[in-house]
């Protein structure tokens, strides 16, 4: 009996790493077949062989070799993600553009059609790797955009730690066929997907286009937060795309510059973006969308590289509104996803190191597959004196930023996943503080002490202990909250629409961590249903108002929706995005006085 038990628990523990690991279904039934087989055969062969040698123990290494062989020749194959969830969705009609005729598919009520995997630019392969991007290349017959392209090169975990972090993490793991499959990766990438919404009308339809995040280094515009269907259906174009991440997208070298016509190097994942923007204001019109009403939007490093689109003397006139979540690059040191140009060549000179070649053409000949494996950090822009041409800041300054109104905001909880495995105690705490704040570290132990969360007086992210909680409050102004408040300001002193929200609401997925917004304003819950309750489809629907009038008007106020002030000289209110909306005064302000302290002095 025992063996027979032992089968069993096996065999589902071995179905379990299946389903997690993504394996194809044949490998379910190979091991439930091997499993059938132990039992079936167990007295015969023992019987058999019964004193010539331990049948028992070379039964049982049959079937853990057996199993093993199979969980290798089964794992899940490379492909595509498909536009849409539906099966064999309907095709639309076709639409021209000018490198050829393509057709998208409908979402499942045919509310909106999803035109996935177009591409915005040449392949940046080959010769092509480390430029500007080039002009995307026409087609002969009828283009099928039915899934969305590869994503970027970027490093990544095996299926079964994704499942893990899913289930211990987001909190959103679901078992389902047809998941047997690992999204294509590649570095031809420059793709992009446009979701428009059926019904016809006699306007042109405002444009949100959506930069994605992953600090520069990972990310894909497939992912379920921020696909446009529901706001499609409330009456926008939406667009979102892949660009190039890490030591493709982010690599420098000055061998680089000397070979461009532009002059440019480090900032071949932005040139991407403006390739993008440029191909929507040319194309968008064939979709039912307006060139002349592009709003500009991204989360994190998306939002980081909104910053840096407003500033760019390429994108000047190319778009009217801005949207920014959790991210920007506009104080006077920005704490990540912007760096010197000496920094830059630094990192490029790692790479080099790393494969022991001189230069850069030589990198061209290393396999993507390899060069992605390089421990240099190339997660930042530059200032390449192209598309970047002066500190943010300085154009801020000046007036010269082209954004003519910004809706932009931060969560809760920003900094707490970017600090799990930072242990903080009363001895440590100022010395973590310093990590980033240098010699203004004291000073900003004094304003938010190790034992804050101890204390009425303060807001504390994370109670669980006391220096830990702290610091994550420290980090999540510093790193994230800090650059809206920068931002907000110089909009303010420009007499230009800004809007300003604090997102806190509460969940069993991501809840307020970074990111958190993200489905509620894209209205993408129903996705993870079970995670959220109807407060929070509440909030999604009232958010995706917000947006939706925003990108038409410039103001997200709107008829049936609490009243979202204008953040002025005389106004400084966030509104507090949650159960009650409200608007608050932002809990960080004593905070971002030493910041300040910390942006205005020499080190």
């Amino acid at each position: 009996m025992f063996f027979y038990i032992a089968v069993i628990i096996l065999t589902i523990m071995y179905l379990i790493l299946l389903e997690l690991s993504k394996n194809i279904l044949i490998g379910w039934a190979v091991g439930i077949l091997a499993a059938v087989l132990m039992m079936v055969l167990k007295n015969n062969i023992i019987s058999r062989f019964s004193g010539k040698f331990p049948a028992i123990f070379i039964m049982w290494c049959a079937f853990f070799i057996i199993l093993v062989i199979n969980y290798n020749l089964t794992a899940p194959p490379y492909k595509r993600v498909p536009a849409v969830d539906n099966k064999n969705p309907e095709i639309t009609a076709p639409v021209t553009i000018n490198q050829g005729t393509l057709t998208g598919v409908y979402n499942e009520d045919k509310s909106v059609k999803v035109y996935a995997g177009i591409p915005y630019a040449a392949p940046p392969v080959g010769d092509l790797r480390f430029r500007e991007p080039a002009a995307p290349q026409p087609w002969d017959g009828v283009l099928a955009c039915d899934h969305f392209g590869p994503m970027a090169m970027q490093p990544r975990s095996s299926a079964l730690y994704d499942s893990l972090s899913h289930i211990l993490g987001w909190n959103d793991y679901s078992i389902k066929i047809g998941d047997e499959y690992r999204e294509e990766m590649s570095e031809d990438c420059l793709y992009l997907n446009v979701f428009s919404p059926e019904k016809e009308t006699d306007e042109l339809l405002p444009v949100i286009f959506y930069i994605h995040g992953g600090s520069l280094t990972t990310g894909q515009s497939s992912y379920t937060e921020y696909r446009g269907e529901d706001l499609a259906k409330k009456g926008v174009v939406f667009v979102n795309f892949a660009y190039r991440l890490g030591v493709f997208g982010y690599y420098a070298s000055d061998d680089l510059k000397a070979e461009s016509p532009n002059g440019t190097t480090g900032n071949y994942g932005l040139l991407d973006q403006i390739a993008a923007l440029k191909w929507v204001r040319d194309n968008i019109e064939a979709f039912g969308g307006d060139p002349d009403r592009i709003t500009i939007a991204g989360e994190s490093a998306g939002a980081s590289s909104v910053n840096a689109l407003c500033v760019s003397p390429l994108t000047e006139g190319l778009f009217n509104y801005a949207i920014a979540e959790s991210s920007g690059i506009v104080a006077k040191k920005p704490f990540h996803t912007f760096r010197s140009y000496d920094d830059a060549l630094e990192q490029g000179n790692i790479v080099k190191e790393e494969f022991s070649v001189s230069s850069s053409q030589e990198l061209r000949n290393i396999p993507a597959e390899e060069l992605v494996k390089t421990t240099s950090n190339n997660s930042a822009m530059t200032l390449d004196g192209y598309a970047i041409t002066e500190q943010p800041y300085l154009t801020y300054e000046k007036g010269n930023n082209h954004e003519k109104a910004l809706l932009n905001g931060f969560n809760l909880k920003e900094a707490d996943a970017f600090m799990l495995d930072t242990k903080a105690t009363k001895e440590n705490y100022v010395e973590l503080l310093a990590e980033d704040l240098s010699s203004y570290a004291r000073e900003m132990a004094e304003v938010l002490p190790y034992d804050a969360a101890s204390r009425d007086e303060y807001i504390i992210i994370d109670k669980k202990g006391e220096a830990k909680g702290s610091l994550n409050t420290a980090y999540s102004a510093m790193w994230f909250s800090y650059s809206h408040y920068i931002w907000t300001n110089y909009m303010v002193s420009q007499n230009k629409p800004v809007y300003e929200y604090y997102f806190t609401k509460t969940n069993s997925r991501i809840s307020n961590h970074h990111a958190g917004e993200l489905p509620y304003a894209y209205g993408n819950l129903h996705r993870h249903a079970k995670n959220y309750d109807e407060s929070d489809f509440e909030l999604s629907e009232i958010m995706q108002n917000y947006w939706v009038n925003f990108v038409k008007t410039g103001d997200p106020n709107g008829e049936g929706l609490p009243k979202w002030p204008l953040v002025t000289a005389n106004n400084q209110l966030l509104l507090n995005l949650d159960n009650k909306i409200e608007p608050i005064a932002d809990p960080n302000l004593p905070l971002y006085k030493v910041i300040d302290h910390y942006m205005d002095s020499e080190e």
